[in-house]
């Protein structure tokens, strides 16, 4: 397994009151579904009840932003973890359908003042897409859970401190 150059300075433990939301892509099921395994397992391993992860699926990564957007503007989770595979094939399609999402879902994030983790892969073939779906470049849903998770722990922060205000 590669080595993870992105690991937290800190012990991260979720809040207990935390809720978060991962929607998910089942084109690239193969994939994806290991993504999200890897999600599941991180928020428990940081003190996340399976109770406070709200789980839905999408037909593909095009509609992970819709989904996204939905879910965040419920105001009932912390973040949002998207979750989805778009494997390079000989058309342009992976281009509109790769860039579109990436731009849905940080258009989500920034509309909607929640988090949204980007856990979409964008690779060049399946080999690449299962490295990185729990093979030798680790599980990128795993690492999507736990930023979340972080992304929550900064935004209490910023509350507590008196620079925002929490969320309803």
């Amino acid at each position: 397994m590669s080595e993870d150059r992105n690991q937290p300075l800190v012990e991260v433990t979720a809040p207990a009151d935390a809720r978060f939301a991962i929607v998910w892509s089942r084109f690239n099921h193969a994939v994806v579904s290991k993504l999200l395994d890897g999600a599941k397992e991180c928020f428990s391993e940081h003190g996340v009840a399976s109770k406070s992860v709200y789980v839905v699926e999408v037909p593909g990564a095009w509609e992970l932003p819709y989904a996204a957007q939905k879910l965040a503007q419920s105001k009932q989770f912390d973040a949002v973890v998207a979750l989805g595979a778009v494997i390079r094939g000989g058309t342009p399609h992976f281009d509109y359908v790769s860039k579109g999402t990436a731009l849905g879902l940080g258009r989500v994030s920034h509309d909607t003042g929640v988090p949204v983790v980007f856990g979409v892969l964008t690779t060049d073939d399946d080999a690449q897409a299962l490295d990185r779906a729990g093979g030798t470049h680790g599980n990128k849903g795993h690492d999507a859970a736990l930023t979340a998770i972080e992304m929550t722990l900064f935004d209490r922060k910023l509350a507590d401190d008196g620079i925002t205000t929490k969320r309803a």
